[in-house]
């Protein structure tokens, strides 16, 4: 710093000088050079002083500075030096604490050792008891003890039974008192909303005639006619000596009445040969395809149905030709379709499923004289040729009992739906033979199991009262009896609606007075 300014005191001096020279000419050099170099050196001795100054207060603040950086980790060096005393205080304290917990610890482990010893040695005094009494008791009781252990287990499991028996009779009480009253209210709502004709259709198959002589026109000459018509219809004439009627008996409805619709017309022409019979059998054959196929459309849509398969709607308009014990199929179909429908609606199904595997449940009776198999397969195979989904299959398959367990909740409302139809009052009707058969098959089913001494079907099939030998069976057993013989019953047995099981056990006291 001293030699920039002596440089700059030198600079200003030469300007200074040269100045001199130029405006003062008169003086002499030596006078303005003296002049001069004194102003100069005042002037670098004022600047000197301004420069030490500075440098003075430079130094000053930068000392401060240090001091208070110095100052500042001195603070932080000993705060640490705190917290480490701190920190190793309190490890001291830990340990310390450590050490009491271990002798505890050591002490609390030699007094568990001593304790356990004593047990052991007690466990095995109590061992010796238990088989010295053991032994007594075997001598006492003159069984083993696997046979009174045997008989301690036959004794638990009857007393685990009686509860079993005792809790699922109350559960199952709870469950039929609220299932009862929500089905009771879903069906009285399907049922109302659905309010079919309850009347069973029974197809006829008669023909009226004026009198005695056309049955001589009909049979023909040497049986020509009747043979003729036969063949072409496939069906048989019963003419026998039933006043103004001829009988036309055959298993296939369509059949039935093609040839009914054909032999009227035939008797009203009054031509009757067999081109004839052939021409008008083959008319009324290809009307009857068209009044078939226009059953089948009325019957989707009544039911709200669209889109179904032209074959499928052929085989729904045969069903209107077919009967189950008396009940007309096309109605019972419709029927069961619109019930399936408003329970679905009140339980929050799909509706429209249930109503078209309602629709297509039984379609294979239109063709079971045809197809081998029962009508669940033949509708299931029907369903399934012309597309419909495993679901529904599954549905149709299930509609009865022990075909295919039902595997959605549409399912079941199917088999219930086809249920309430068949089994109102009037809708079915079968042969004594029949009734006597299932009656009989009824009472065999509960006598088969042990206890059971006498069964009687009662009300028509609808109920079955079963008297147990009371030494054999309590009264709880006597619940689960009755539970495993209706299980017996829906397993082995095909009938409309329910069958009520009522076991009866009675203890009779009698004495003489002398």
């Amino acid at each position: 710093m001293g030699i920039v300014i002596i440089a700059l005191i030198a600079l200003i001096l030469g300007y200074v000088l040269r100045l001199a020279y130029a405006k003062v000419n008169a003086k002499s050099a030596e006078q303005v050079s003296g002049r001069i170099i004194k102003e100069a050196k005042m002037i670098a001795e004022t600047k000197t002083k301004e420069a030490l100054l500075e440098a003075k207060v430079i130094v000053d603040k930068e000392r401060k500075d240090f001091e208070q950086e110095i100052k500042e980790r001195k603070q932080t060096v000993q705060n640490t030096e705190n917290r480490l005393t701190q920190r190793e205080e309190n490890l001291y304290k830990k340990i310390d604490t450590f050490e009491r917990r271990e002798k505890d610890f050591i002490s609390k482990e030699r007094d568990l050792f001593l304790k356990e010893q004593s047990l052991t040695s007690k466990f095995a005094e109590i061992e010796k008891i238990k088989e010295e009494e053991k032994t007594v008791l075997e001598k006492i009781s003159g069984l083993t003890k696997e046979e009174a252990k045997k008989m301690l287990m036959s004794k638990m499991e009857q007393e685990a039974k009686q509860d079993a028996a005792i809790l699922a009779q109350k559960l199952e009480q709870e469950v039929r008192e609220n299932a009862d009253k929500k089905s009771k209210e879903i069906l009285s709502v399907a049922i109302q909303r659905v309010a079919a004709d309850h009347v069973a259709d029974i197809t006829t198959s008669t023909v009226q005639i004026t009198n005695d002589e056309i049955k001589g026109r009909v049979i023909g000459r040497e049986g020509r006619n009747i043979r003729a018509f036969e063949q072409a219809t496939g069906v048989d004439l019963i003419i026998d000596d039933t006043p103004e009627a001829i009988t036309i008996s055959a298993f296939d409805g369509v059949r039935r009445q093609i040839a009914k619709i054909a032999l009227e017309r035939l008797i009203a022409d009054g031509r009757i040969h067999p081109a004839r019979i052939e021409e008008i059998v083959e008319k009324v054959r290809k009307e009857m395809d068209q009044h078939l196929k226009e059953g089948g459309e009325q019957a989707a849509i009544d039911t709200g149905i669209p889109g179904l398969n032209m074959e499928i709607i052929k085989l729904l308009g045969k069903l209107k030709y077919r009967t189950s014990y008396g009940q007309n199929q096309l109605q019972h179909t419709l029927e069961v379709t619109w019930i399936a429908g408003a329970i679905a609606g009140e339980l929050g199904l799909d509706v429209m499923f249930c109503k078209k595997a309602a629709l297509l449940h039984d379609i294979g009776k239109a063709v079971d004289h045809e197809v081998e198999g029962t009508h669940h397969q033949i509708s299931a195979d029907i369903a399934k040729k012309y597309g419909e989904s495993p679901k529904m299959i599954n549905a149709i398959l299930s509609h009865h009992e022990g075909i295919e367990a039902p595997a959605s909740p549409e399912a079941f409302v199917i088999a219930a739906a086809d249920a309430i139809s068949a089994a109102r009052p009037g809708a079915r009707r079968e042969s004594v033979e029949h009734y006597l058969k299932r009656l009989e098959k009824l009472e065999k089913v509960a006598k088969q199991f042990n206890g059971v001494s006498m069964a009687y079907a009662i009300q028509a099939g609808r109920e079955v009262r079963i008297l147990v030998e009371p030494e054999s069976v309590n009264d709880l057993q006597a619940q689960t009896l009755a539970h495993d013989i209706a299980k017996k019953v829906e397993q082995e047995l095909e009938y409309p609606g329910q069958i009520k099981i009522t076991v009866i056990r009675e203890t009779r006291a009698q004495d003489i007075a002398k």
